[in-house]
């Protein structure tokens, strides 16, 4: 299947730079995933009015650290390094610009040198794996000297102080994602409460969101494409809570694509989920059959992006990309700031 399927236009007014005021404030366009292309225009504040008793809705909750440091060289010259997936002790796999100047035994200094990367090794696709040197915990030291890491459409020089807030959900937990799981940036504690209300219950996996998720796709052909491989966990909770609700015929609503590709990643056969954790690199595109995902509440994603083609897998290539011709007629908003899109 060629890449070029999943292009679509974009006008740059369209992408969200900035949240709204308030998280449900967002447009929620709902559409029926295996009828007739049927599409309803609705706030996400209205979203508990679409499950029913019985219902599931599972959430990522990742928490995004500030992974992006922007230092020097021992020689003066400026580095970017983007921490994108722990490794080990201290050693994580990273982004690092500019690469070129910076190749094994190199080493970047961040906070007049309260903290140092040093270049372990070269990986693919300009990748690098550093060793962090530090005195005491690195979240804190990370916190006071580190940066959102915002993804690039935002086009702002640094990031704003509500960002440390807004582009984090209101139930992140976990530290370790270089970016956040977008679709879950529209909840308050309010609507999870409402959600229980109406009957729905709520459980959480978590996966880091890195490189696997936001990686361009650089080939002609979706089937050539390998994902980046991303750290995700099952707990038992959770799997037990699938069961019961496919027991009782309700729904396993995703809250995003990191959800569906952690819970498809522990797919068994019949529905069941296994638990556990480790790293997932499967790729969700049109042929692929779901087994566990009933509903996804997502945002619009990018042209030729991973993250469309499990869109158009699990609710139809056409269909979707008819959805955001309409979405962009309708004035949605776009991507991690923008509106969402409820398929069920």
């Amino acid at each position: 299947m060629d890449v070029s399927l999943f292009d679509y236009e974009l006008p740059p007014e369209h992408i969200a730079q900035q949240p709204l005021p308030n998280r449900p404030d967002s447009r929620m366009l709902v559409m029926a995933r295996k009828e007739a292309l049927r599409l309803c225009d609705g706030a996400f504040a209205d979203l508990p009015d679409h499950v029913r008793a019985g219902d599931l809705v599972v959430l990522n909750d990742t928490r995004v650290i500030r992974a992006r440091l922007m230092g020097r060289r021992p020689t003066g010259g400026k580095v970017e390094v983007l921490l994108l997936r722990q490794l080990g002790q201290d050693v994580w796999e990273a982004l690092v610009r500019p690469g070129a100047r910076l190749q094994p035994g190199g080493r970047a200094l961040f906070g007049g040198g309260e903290l140092e990367a040093e270049i372990l090794a070269v990986g693919a696709a300009g990748l690098r794996t550093v060793r962090l040197i530090h005195n005491g915990p690195l979240e804190p030291l990370l916190d006071r000297l580190g940066q959102v890491p915002l993804p690039p459409y935002i086009k702002r020089k640094q990031p704003r102080a509500e960002d440390a807030v807004r582009y984090q959900t209101v139930y992140a937990s976990r530290p370790g994602a270089a970016a956040a799981p977008t679709a879950g940036l529209h909840f308050d504690a309010q609507t999870l409460d409402r959600l229980r209300t109406a009957g729905a219950a709520v459980a959480y996996v978590t996966l880091h969101v890195g490189l696997g998720t936001f990686q361009p796709v650089g080939v002609d052909r979706v089937e050539e494409h390998h994902m980046h491989a991303e750290w995700c966990q099952v707990p038992t909770a959770t799997a037990d809570a699938i069961q019961r609700a496919r027991q009782c015929a309700g729904r396993v609503i995703a809250v995003g694509t990191t959800v569906v590709r952690t819970l498809e990643s522990h797919a068994r056969p019949g529905g069941i989920v296994s638990t556990g954790a480790g790293l997932t690199d499967i790729f969700i595109h049109p042929g692929y059959q779901f087994h566990v995902v009933d509903a996804l509440l997502t945002n619009f994603h990018l042209p030729r992006s991973t993250l469309l083609m499990m869109v158009s897998a699990f609710a139809g290539r056409q269909r979707v990309l008819q959805a955001y011709r309409y979405a962009i007629e309708a004035g949605y908003r776009f991507y991690s700031y923008g509106d969402c899109m409820l398929i069920i």
